[in-house]
């Protein structure tokens, strides 16, 4: 998609562009007011078809969305914009149960947020996504990519790309952190706490199984069989150590 309405610069700081999708009128207003003040750009529509025609003409670097809402629900417009790219997705729900979570996460969410909130909670949850999204040194044409190769994949540090046989793989913001974690930690146990923490910023309760989600997403990608994984492989009772080798 092609931004039509490019990112300011603010001396050296570029101003993010926030997309709210919310029919809650009172929220849509109070997060404009408020995230403005942050210094975003907060655009806010009521539903799926205003969120298409928002996107059809703005690209957004995050999306705010509403779990329920009339018409389309939040969770098949998360299934669309993944499908599109990988535009980061926060999901708002007056629902909060631990089920509700998980079904938004498997969707392609990047974090989930349950209502009623507090807007500062809701801002460090973006400031943490935007940190995680971004590269972490700006490449110029001169420089070589940061490029890391298992089995037939190439992981693309710079330009946040997976290949495999030279065809691009569709990963989300929250698959590519974590595939950066397993592949900057070779032949090591992760435990799902010390994933949490590389992550950064991620807000978890004591029975997060968010990290679960994300991994069984991520082997749908790269495992010939997500069942018997030679990549990503469990260890029980401690968590996940990653082999680029590819061997059980």
């Amino acid at each position: 998609m092609t931004d039509k309405w490019p990112s300011v610069i603010v001396g050296s700081m570029e101003i993010k562009h926030i997309l709210v999708v919310d029919d809650d009128a009172g929220l849509r207003e109070l997060l404009q007011e408020y995230l403005s003040a942050q210094g975003f750009h907060v655009a806010t529509v009521e539903d799926g078809l205003a969120m298409d025609a928002y996107l059809a003409k703005q690209a957004a670097d995050i999306v705010i969305l509403d779990l329920m809402l009339p018409g389309e629900d939040g969770l098949s417009l998360a299934r669309r914009l993944r499908a599109r790219g990988s535009i980061p997705i926060i999901m708002l729900s007056a629902r909060g149960e631990d089920v509700d979570r998980i079904i938004g996460l498997e969707v392609g969410a990047d974090d989930y947020l349950a209502k009623p909130f507090n807007p500062r909670e809701l801002l460090a949850r973006i400031r943490a996504l935007l940190r995680r999204n971004e590269h972490a040194h700006p490449r110029n044409d001169e420089t070589k990519p940061d490029m890391r190769r298992f089995g037939p994949f190439v992981l693309n540090l710079d330009a946040r790309e997976l290949h495999k046989h030279g065809e691009r793989l569709q990963l989300t913001a929250g698959e590519f952190n974590l595939l950066r974690i397993f592949i900057e930690h070779p032949n090591r146990v992760l435990g799902r706490d010390g994933i949490m923490d590389m992550l950064k910023g991620y807000e978890r309760s004591p029975f997060d199984r968010s990290i679960d989600v994300r991994v069984t997403r991520l082997r749908r990608k790269i495992e010939d069989d997500p069942n018997a994984p030679v990549y990503i492989r469990t260890v029980w009772g401690e968590g996940y150590l990653f082999s680029s080798a590819g061997t059980a």
